[in-house]
């Protein structure tokens, strides 16, 4: 893996897969039944075959020998257990989740990314006031630290946009006019956010488009909301869809469940606005609040 994108997350998810795979097809036994053979809980041996969790290469050993895996293939995944602990910049920050790590981590390695967003402006594209203003609106009283944190996460996560090692990433993003009508913050923070997303449509790797009310029906409606599909360079990870949650997240890898929400993704694509209408509504938009606070 390309130095750049050297953090524990691909590794991560890779062991995670391999170790579930032995499990199913070569023990053919439940994770409940494998976690109590070695006296662990069924959360911990669960998060590892997420992903979420860095993996201790003796775990990986008892696991294989549990499996009955051969001593080639133990070996090569013991192997692979010390790159689930590397480190990416976001793990100076405490707060974050376990599951957004994981995301971060996967959003780095990524090569491209189709997203459908339905309450709010993605967090690579968002300003730091718009994202001050998304962070301040948690249910419970969070420090102002804390806050000023997480924003930070957020405004490093868009170096994406323009990093060009070891690749510039493609993202092709759709938004629910929703996102534009709704205030988030005040008229200003609205009108400046809706200049940053017009001005990071111009980038070359950048496709932003808008799903007007008028669409009707479309597929993201089957989708329940908004998601995230990436892509990967073929020998990293496979295709991997996100669907974050008030308290966590999916990772969803499984053939039919990228089809689903490739498909889903695709239907809207057909019945957004070409992202030159969808620039010009976004300069509109932005006027309309500025025109609020005359």
């Amino acid at each position: 893996m390309p130095a750049a994108l050297l953090n524990s997350s691909v590794p991560r998810r890779q062991l995670g897969r391999e170790l579930r795979r032995l499990r199913e097809r070569l023990a053919g036994v439940p994770q409940t039944t494998a976690a109590r053979e070695l006296e662990w809980s069924a959360t911990k041996l669960l998060r590892m075959e997420r992903g979420e969790v860095p993996i201790r290469a003796e775990d990986v050993v008892l696991l294989c020998e549990l499996y009955g895996a051969d001593l080639k293939t133990i070996e090569a995944l013991a192997a692979l257990a010390p790159k689930t602990k590397e480190k990416g910049w976001w793990h100076d920050y405490a707060s974050i989740p376990s599951w957004f790590e994981l995301y971060i981590g996967l959003e780095e390695a990524a090569s491209a990314l189709r997203q459908y967003h339905t309450g709010f402006v993605p967090g690579v594209l968002q300003t730091r006031e718009y994202a001050t203003a998304v962070f301040s609106m948690n249910q419970h009283e969070v420090p102002a630290e804390e806050i000023e944190r997480r924003v930070e996460v957020r405004m490093r996560r868009a170096r994406l946009l323009t990093r060009l090692e070891p690749y510039l990433p493609r993202f092709d993003i759709v938004l629910d006019e929703a996102i534009l009508r709704r205030p988030i913050g005040n008229a200003q923070i609205m009108a400046n956010q809706l200049r940053r997303l017009a001005q990071a449509g111009e980038l070359p790797n950048v496709s932003i488009r808008v799903l007007p009310f008028n669409a009707g029906l479309h597929a993201g409606l089957m989708a329940h909301g908004s998601f995230i599909v990436l892509d990967f360079q073929e020998k990293y990870e496979p295709t991997t869809v996100y669907v974050e949650g008030l308290t966590g997240a999916l990772f969803l890898d499984r053939p039919d469940e990228r089809d689903s929400y490739a498909w889903s993704f695709s239907g809207m694509g057909d019945l957004a606005m070409d992202e030159q209408r969808s620039r010009d509504l976004l300069w509109q938009t932005a006027r309309e609040y500025d025109g609020d606070r005359l």
